[in-house]
């Protein structure tokens, strides 16, 4: 049995997010992956026993590094406007960090890997922030919401400008680039939309 080559593998998994990015799910195949990564098909089946493992591997490898960069230095305790500015710097700095994973978690949260994907790493990150909202409305900093309501209006801005700046455009199809001075105008909006 031959031996795992741990680059030919990262070059593995960072050509299947760039693949299944740019073509989808259902455009995806190890024959695809292999000629991508010229390496034989056999030379994949050292890694992964199909394409479904293949990606669940690769969604549950990314889904935890994303968990622990949010997670990072965030105190449930802290203040709304704290805790949440803590998450904004964590997210954009994933997303900068990592621009091809966002749109590879678009791809798979409409797929039928949503389920086995976000099952997977989430339980520390709703532990952390199931708290940080419970803590926020026993204090009494926001209206009692569900977490759909709280997350469309605390994430949804941050996700929108990044993808605007991922794409390199607007809606209305001009450039764009994201600046601090955008963002933190943002996030400034958010706080006050969310705060009692």
């Amino acid at each position: 049995m031959r031996k795992r080559d741990t680059d030919k593998e990262d070059l593995v998994k960072q050509t299947a997010i760039k693949l299944i990015v740019k073509n989808g799910l259902e455009g995806f195949s190890m024959n695809k992956l292999a000629k991508a990564c010229n390496i034989s098909v056999a030379t994949l089946y050292i890694y992964y026993k199909d394409r479904d493992d293949l990606i669940l591997n690769i969604a549950m490898e990314s889904g935890k590094l994303m968990s622990d960069t949010i997670i990072k230095d965030f105190d449930p305790e802290l203040s709304l406007e704290e805790g949440l500015r803590q998450q904004w710097k964590n997210r954009y700095k994933f997303m900068t960090d990592h621009p091809g994973l966002n749109l590879f978690f678009d791809q798979l949260r409409s797929s039928s890997y949503q389920e086995e994907f976000l099952s997977g790493f989430l339980k520390e990150f709703k532990l952390v922030m199931g708290k940080f909202m419970q803590n926020v409305m026993e204090r009494g900093e926001i209206e009692e919401m569900t977490f759909e309501t709280y997350w469309a209006i605390a994430f949804a801005p941050l996700y929108a400008l990044a993808r605007f700046d991922n794409e390199g455009k607007s809606l209305s199809g001009k450039p764009y680039q994201m600046t601090d001075k955008v963002l933190w105008k943002t996030f400034n909006l958010v706080i006050k939309a969310l705060k009692k």
